[in-house]
């Protein structure tokens, strides 16, 4: 208990704490390959802080609205613990598939009840963005799932990475599916080229135009920690070696291989324009289908 207890302080810190400097590294690269010196690593933690300190605004005063932001950051800090970081998650047997879909679906919820409470007609739009986003990428992302619940004939995530751990090799089911939950990532942490909720040379912010201080700090410090918990999810389902008996090192392996994952998403946020909403249900739309083909190769034991 007293374990579980600790190992749940530390990936909740290491979640609010490491996320915006991961995000300092994405803007320090696309900096550089623009040939720019770009903003210190640290640009994250004082924009936080700035927006922190600011008077919170309000276009409304509904309660869905002053409430959404921290449905939002709730859902996202429940992620932390329910992802196991290298050392098996904290919260144990509850940390199975459901639970974790529950919670992300939750996140994606509470951004579209700030927006659509807000009163904004640019805020309408992101929210109407990104229900159709939601729709089309988390499919993707419970199929890929689903897949690795399947071969390790369990729904745990630590049964899952258990059992990873066991195989000397990959298999191919699980190849395709790592490869699908990798294809949309991009659009779950809401990077070029599927920004499209947010797209602020279009709809200026989208579900959050009319977000301000504090509550627009929480919005924005929990779309850096989705980007760090994704990573961290994507390598322990599907690249969990290697498994270091030392909790903490086996930690810094996986936050090492989730870097790793977070410079490839830098990568294609910097050198992909936006896509249009009805590009962005094209490409889901195949995706999906390759989701579906990697469940059926479980069933075939590929």
């Amino acid at each position: 208990m007293v374990h579980a207890v600790v190992m749940g302080i530390v990936q909740v810190l290491l979640a609010l704490l490491l996320s915006p400097l991961l995000e300092g590294v994405i803007r320090k690269l696309k900096a550089r390959i623009h040939s720019r010196q770009g903003p210190p690593l640290i640009q994250p933690y004082l924009d936080l802080l700035k927006l922190l300190g600011k008077e919170d605004l309000r276009s409304c005063a509904g309660l869905a609205f002053r409430l959404g932001p921290m449905v939002v950051l709730a859902a996202v800090l429940m992620m932390a613990l329910l992802i196991p970081m290298g050392a098996g998650a904290p919260l144990g047997r509850w940390t199975d598939l459901i639970a974790l879909l529950y919670v992300m679906s939750i996140a994606a919820a509470g951004i579209m009840m700030t927006a659509f409470a807000s009163g904004s007609p640019y805020a309408y739009l992101g929210a109407s963005r990104e229900m159709m986003m939601t729709l089309t990428t988390e499919p993707v992302v419970a199929l890929a799932l689903i897949a690795a619940a399947l071969k390790s004939q369990t729904l745990l995530l630590d049964g899952i990475v258990g059992w990873q751990l066991t195989q000397r090799f990959p298999s191919f089911s699980m190849l395709v599916a790592g490869g699908v939950f990798f294809l949309a990532l991009q659009a779950q942490v809401g990077k070029l080229p599927f920004d499209i909720a947010e797209a602020d040379q279009e709809i200026m912010g989208g579900p959050f135009i009319e977000l301000s201080g504090p509550r627009l700090a929480l919005i924005k410090w929990c779309f850096h920690m989705r980007l760090l918990l994704f990573s961290v999810l994507l390598v322990q389902i599907f690249v969990p070696w290697p498994q270091l008996a030392f909790a903490p090192l086996s930690m810094l392996a996986t936050l090492v291989k989730a870097l790793v994952v977070i410079v490839l998403v830098g990568l294609i946020d910097v050198v992909n324009p936006r896509l249009r909403i009805d590009q962005s249900m094209s490409y889901f739309t195949h995706i999906i289908f390759i989701a579906l083909v990697a469940v059926a190769l479980t069933m075939v034991k590929a």
